[in-house]
This record gives structure tokens, C-alpha cells and sequence, in this order.
């Protein structure tokens, strides 16, 4: 027996669990697999004393959020540290050209004018008034959506802007990246700095509200840089367990939450593990998952849950994830030195290459020219390696879930579309072609390579349905009031006493803990 009994261990689970034990209530977190973190991973992936953040690496919106602010002081009481670079992000195109972002805004605004003139003031100017929208884009973006707080704040922001100016700014925020970008900066250089960064909010530069999230991104990487765990972010993991348990909590692993148990009044009352063992939540039931899985598995015996089964068979995941990691037996050696220095840097042709690339793995291809990030966590946390040696974290944002074809007509398509070793590899080695192209001695610095396909990264994490990291396609209709499905309210479900958080609810994924935070604060 539990207050609550919660199925899933990502940073939402986490946050909710670590908030709800503080408050004094009794929590239970299971975990299907042998470890806790869901897309928070850390492994010697490669070559022992190589510590890799196998997926998900860079706690900007953490650090950011509410989340942070009310559990921050005794995560790190437990040992939770951060590095923080000097130069959060930089993009390098084919040509060796390239572009950096750092957190001096004065730096930034001189840079820009210096590709292009006005390109620094536009930029200046779209930073100010993201801030001087802050509070109220922030409450859009991290509040509970239907709440009478939310009904407040839109209709006192309604007063005061007047309605037709508050119609203009959502009008505006709707806009695609392409259109924020091509009117307004001449620079195709400043364009490639940043239409990457849509692809880690589950967009694309043609996205609608896109162009907002741009913004948010450049501001919060201003703000806050791209810090990641010390040591691996397996060490948030280790925080927050430390949190739960000193706090009476229970985490336990190995533990496959198979059936929410319902009663006669359509309440939630424990869970079924797959091994058969029965455990009965006091309080309420907290599952952080997929739709997929809460109303096709956990509730496929409730008759009450059909009408959200059906919305399910129509929910849209997004483009898949893959990942490769290489362990080096020095930091690479870039043409342009200052590359090294960077966090995440992205290897893209620019704005039209990442469109393209885009667009070809949604419609089941393998890019030609994939959008390659690159993190280097060693430049600035030397402990993941052993002394002189480095380790390179690479994301390619868009890989087809189900693979019809290769653009480049190069790597021949399963015939069942499944992803296989040997496409793995040899779409792969297309992406270290290219940055051999940009560190002419990489290949002989090489002591490991380590990849996961979409189907590697499904199999680890059974909510990254065809290796989409982000709990479902992050457009406009599946997202804010959307969010999992039409009619939903909040973090509520038809079962009283069931709620249901993760990237796939509102307020969508990241590693902020948004929906962890918003549904522990609204409990009692």
C-alpha cells in the first residue's frame, strides 16, 4: 500500500514522486526496466572509463524551471552538479563556415551585425520582447491550461493589451521558423544558427508556432547556456533517488506495471504487476507514458476508457531519434580550433538543408544530409573520460521510424521498413564521412563507435514508439489544449483518481519536469 503508486521513472515521474514525498505522502515509484531515468541514461557505451549520456544530455530547461527552483537546493545537498560551458551553441555548414552563440548578449548582437547589417538589432529587438512577453509566454507554455488561473491571467492579459493587439501576438507566435527568419535577418549563416534547435521541440523549421519556439530557445540558452550532469547524468538519477527515499519514498526496478485496477465507481485503486503481485494506492495512481500505453495496455479492460482508445489508434508520433557515440583518443582537432569549445554544435547545410532533411524523414527516407548535433561534454566535464581522451555525443533529429527508402539511393531498404544493424551502420558511417570533412584526423582518433537506431532506442524505452523521443508528434494539433488527446482536461483521465503525465501530456516533452511539477503542486 502507497499514497501513491507511480509507473514510470522519467523526469516527470521523478519531480512528481520527489514532490509528493516532501509533502509527507507515501510514494511507490515502478520502473519496467532494470534501471530508473527513461531517457535519462548513462553507460560506458563504448570502451570502459567512457561515461556516455546514451540519450537524452542537456539540462537547460531544468535548470530553468519550476521544477528546479522548488527541488534544486536539495538535489545538489545530494550531489547533483552542473558543468556549464562558456559557448552553449554554433552551427558549421559544408563550406566550413560557421557561427557561434554564447551568453553575452552584447557579444551576440555584435556578431550578428557583423555578418549582416541589422541582423544584431533585429535580434535584440525579437530578445526583448520574448522577456517583455515572458511571464505571460512561460504561463502559456508551462501552466495548467484549464484552471481558473489560466482563465484569469488570459483575460487580464485580454484588459491589458486590448483583444485585437492579444490577437496579433498569438498570431505572431504561430508563425513557422522559416517565416520568423527569412523576412526579418538577411544572414543565411544566422538562418542555419538557428532552425536546427526547432528539431528538439518535435518541430521543423515549417512548423507552425515553430518561429516561437526559436525564440524560446535562443533566449533560454542566453539565459541559462546548455549545462549537462557532472560525472553523467546518471547523477540526477542518484539525486533524486537519494531525495525520494530520505523522504519515506520507495523506488523499486524490474517492475512492469501491467493493469491500472479500477473499481465499480470507476476508481482507481492500485496497480497489476506483469509477475501478478497486486499493490493498492491509497491516494491515486500517476502514470507517465505514452496514451498508447496507458489506454491500450493499462486500461485495455476498462469498457469506461474506449472512447480515449479510439482517439489513440489516431494519435501521430513524430519523426524517430538516433543516436551515436564515439570515444576518442583526443578531443577532436577542427579546422576552425574554436569548434572545440562549443557544447552542441550543429553540422547542417542550413535553414533549406534542415527543411529537406526534415521532409525526407517524414516521408520514411534517410536524409542525404542529415542535421547532425554534436555535443562534446569532455571540453568542459574532463571526468566521463580517462585523462587527454574525449567523447563526442551525437543526435541525428531526423531518422524515419519505418524506412521506405534513402534519399541518396546509397543504403537499400529493408523490405519490412525495420531498421537493421546493418542500415544502422552505414547510415552511420554517412554521418562520419561528414565530420571527417571538419577534423581530417578523426578517424584515426576513433577507439569506439557505439549507434541505436530508432528501433534501439524503442526497445530500451518502450514510450519511444519508433524512436520518437518527444511522446508524440508536437504539432499544433496534438499540443497545448490538445495534449495527449481532444477532450482531456489537464493531467486528469475518465478514472477518478488516475492521472497521467510525461512528454506525451502538456505541457510536452524536455527535460523541465513540467507535467511532474504541474499535477504534484495541484495534489494534496
Amino acid at each position: 500500500m502507497a499514497d501513491y503508486v507511480i509507473a514510470g521513472s522519467g523526469i516527470n515521474a521523478l519531480v512528481a514522486a520527489a514532490l509528493l514525498a516532501r509533502k509527507g505522502r507515501k510514494v511507490l515509484v515502478l520502473e519496467r526496466n532494470p534501471v530508473i531515468g527513461g531517457c535519462i541514461r548513462s553507460e560506458e557505451a563504448t570502451v570502459p572509463g567512457f561515461t556516455h549520456d546514451v540519450m537524452a544530455t542537456t539540462f537547460v530547461l531544468f535548470l530553468l524551471s519550476p521544477a528546479y527552483a522548488a527541488l534544486g537546493p536539495d538535489l545538489e545537498k545530494r550531489g547533483l552538479q552542473f558543468a556549464h560551458p562558456d559557448i552553449p551553441t554554433g552551427v558549421l555548414r559544408p563550406d566550413g563556415s560557421h557561427l557561434l552563440l554564447g551568453k553575452d548578449r552584447a557579444a551576440n548582437i555584435k556578431a550578428f551585425d557583423a555578418l549582416a547589417a541589422g541582423d544584431g538589432a533585429q535580434y535584440a529587438a525579437d530578445m526583448a520582447a520574448l522577456g517583455a512577453n515572458a511571464p505571460f509566454l512561460f504561463a502559456l507554455l508551462g501552466g495548467r491550461l484549464w484552471s481558473w488561473q489560466m482563465a484569469k491571467l488570459v483575460a487580464a492579459e485580454t484588459w491589458r493589451r486590448g483583444p485585437r493587439a492579444l490577437s496579433a501576438f498569438f498570431g505572431e507566435a504561430l508563425g513557422s521558423t522559416r517565416h520568423w527568419l527569412e523576412p526579418h535577418y538577411r544572414s543565411d549563416l544566422f538562418h542555419a544558427l538557428l532552425a536546427p534547435w526547432v528539431l528538439h521541440t518535435g518541430l521543423g523549421p515549417e512548423s507552425t508556432y515553430s518561429g516561437q519556439m526559436a525564440k524560446v530557445i535562443a533566449f533560454a540558452l542566453e539565459a541559462a547556456g546548455a549545462p549537462v550532469v557532472k560525472g553523467g547524468a546518471q547523477n540526477i538519477l542518484t539525486a533524486f533517488e537519494r531525495l525520494i527515499r530520505d523522504h519515506g519514498g520507495e523506488i523499486r526496478t524490474g517492475a512492469d506495471v501491467s493493469e491500472v485496477i479500477v473499481d465499480e465507481s470507476g476508481r482507481a485503486t492500485g496497480v497489476v504487476l506483469a509477475s501478478g503481485e497486486r499493490i493498492m494506492a491509497a491516494e491515486g495512481v500517476i502514470c507517465s507514458m505514452t496514451p498508447g500505453q496507458l489506454y491500450g495496455r493499462l486500461l485495455k479492460s476498462w469498457p469506461g476508457a474506449e472512447p480515449q482508445r479510439a482517439q489513440t489508434r489516431g494519435f501521430v508520433h513524430g519523426k524517430g531519434n538516433m543516436q551515436i557515440h564515439y570515444a576518442l583518443t583526443s578531443p577532436p582537432r577542427w579546422l576552425s580550433p574554436e569548434l572545440g569549445k562549443v557544447a552542441l554544435l550543429h553540422l547542417t547545410p542550413g535553414l533549406d538543408g534542415v527543411s529537406k532533411a526534415v521532409n525526407e524523414a517524414e516521408r520514411g527516407m534517410l536524409p542525404v544530409e542529415p542535421t547532425i548535433c554534436l555535443g562534446q561534454p569532455t571540453a568542459f566535464d574532463p571526468s566521463r573520460a580517462p585523462d587527454g581522451k574525449a567523447i563526442l555525443w551525437l543526435q541525428l533529429p531526423e531518422a524515419p521510424r519505418r524506412i521506405k527508402g534513402d534519399a541518396a539511393g546509397e543504403i537499400a531498404a529493408p523490405a519490412d521498413g525495420q531498421w537493421t544493424e546493418a542500415v544502422r551502420e552505414a547510415y552511420a558511417d554517412r554521418v562520419e564521412a561528414i565530420l571527417c570533412r571538419h577534423i581530417p584526423d578523426f578517424r584515426s582518433s576513433v577507439l569506439a563507435r557505439r549507434c541505436y537506431s530508432p528501433a534501439d532506442l524503442e526497445a530500451m524505452n518502450v514510450n519511444l514508439v519508433g524512436g520518437d523521443p518527444y511522446g508524440g508528434a508536437c504539432t499544433i494539433d496534438q499540443f497545448f489544449l490538445w495534449r495527449p488527446l481532444c477532450g482531456n482536461a489537464n493531467h486528469d483521465t475518465p478514472v477518478k483518481r488516475l492521472y497521467h503525465i510525461g512528454a506525451s501530456t502538456h505541457p510536452g516533452p524536455g527535460l523541465g519536469g513540467g507535467s511532474g511539477f504541474l499535477l504534484a503542486t495541484a495534489l494534496k
